[in-house]
């Protein structure tokens, strides 16, 4: 365990913005999370738990509290057989996408469709990260965490996770701070049956495919980085919390109202937005389109030190020397401005500490 002071939490953060940490401990094993998050809550402080920081946005005025940095390791196969497939534990500060290299080399199907996400795993169950048509919550067997009002380590099965669109039971409060996770993964040569267009497409192949699973990695990279979704030192497109905003989920009526917008705003013969059926009845639409027709294109803002990526209009970017601020003021601009033209309000994916959007 390493405890340093006044540490610039933008040097954690994939946004490369954050004031300083009052006090920062990095923890290397489980045992070391675990009392690091307990010596904080007996001393009843402020607490910010931290693993990749791709999905974190923080104040510039810093965390006065003690940031826990999360850089624990292990990926842990404990069974591997074709009938009851791989189970394999991953410790919560594994990067992730290594995690999926490990899995695509082992012919571990199940999360070749995530890879090139940026974070760590322990974040991974949190918002139930998912793209290219799969989730996590589809490979996911348990998730151990250390229950801090409980003060005891409890063990969440799948089913009990609540897991949903972008979210779960662990989002939006900070009771539980995540251990490791279990995964079930199937044992194959080839991928998970391709459920995203744009990637069938990429590979050539028809929906519902199944393909190599290191061909899914490389085409799933493919279009990642078509996106500036791939963490690059050298790409200002990448220096961001990924896409700033989950796609909206609407009722049926909502939805209708927002096609009626549309044609009043675009035209009745211009374009309709996305439609996709959820499983309740209700409506996906995508939240890139919305943004791109309320007329913040890709690149909005520049030569702005804050300003939406050149490749892909749903990432907020720091364009080098950008502050939290600069990054919120554009954020709350395309959400205002999406909202006055189709009366649909965005919400941030990212969590952001100590401002609001």
């Amino acid at each position: 365990m390493r405890e340093q002071h006044d540490v610039p939490l933008s040097t954690l953060t994939t946004m490369r913005v954050g004031g300083p940490a009052a006090r920062l401990v990095t923890v290397s094993t489980t045992d070391e999370l675990v009392d690091a998050v307990r010596e904080v809550d007996d001393a009843d402080e402020p607490l910010l738990v931290v693993s990749g920081g791709s999905n974190l946005i923080v104040s510039d005025d810093g965390f006065e509290g003690t940031v826990v940095h999360v850089t624990t390791s292990g990926i842990e196969p404990e069974s591997a057989d074709y009938c009851g497939g791989a189970v394999v534990r991953v410790a919560a500060g594994e990067v992730w996408d290594d995690v999926v290299a490990r899995a695509v080399a082992e012919g571990w199907a199940g999360v070749e469709a995530l890879s090139g996400i940026p974070g760590r795993t322990g974040a991974t169950p949190i918002q139930n990260v998912g793209a290219y048509g799969q989730d996590v919550s589809q490979s996911i067997a348990q998730v151990r965490t250390w229950d801090r009002q409980e003060q005891a380590v409890r063990t969440f099965m799948n089913a009990d996770c609540a897991f949903t669109y972008r979210h779960s039971r662990f989002k939006g409060h900070s009771r539980y701070v995540v251990l490791d996770v279990l995964f079930q993964f199937e044992v194959a040569d080839l991928s998970r049956p391709i459920a995203y267009a744009a990637l069938a497409k990429g590979l050539d192949v028809e929906l519902g495919t199944r393909v190599p699973l290191s061909d899914a990695r490389e085409a799933v990279l493919e279009q990642r980085r078509s996106r500036g979704m791939v963490l690059d030192d050298a790409d200002p497109d990448t220096w961001s919390c990924g896409s700033f905003f989950t796609n909206p989920i609407l009722s049926r009526h909502e939805f209708d109202a927002l096609v009626e917008r549309v044609g009043e705003r675009l035209g009745w013969e211009g374009p309709t937005p996305p439609r996709f059926a959820e499983p309740d009845g209700r409506v996906k639409t995508s939240a890139a389109w919305l943004i791109d027709h309320a007329g913040f294109t890709k690149g909005f803002g520049l030569p702005a030190p804050a300003a939406l990526s050149t490749k892909h209009t749903l990432a907020v970017t720091n364009r080098g020397g950008a502050t939290t601020s600069d990054v919120l003021a554009l954020a709350r601009q395309v959400r205002d401005g999406v909202r006055d033209t189709f009366g649909v309000t965005l919400v941030n994916e990212p969590v952001i500490v100590g401002e609001q959007l």
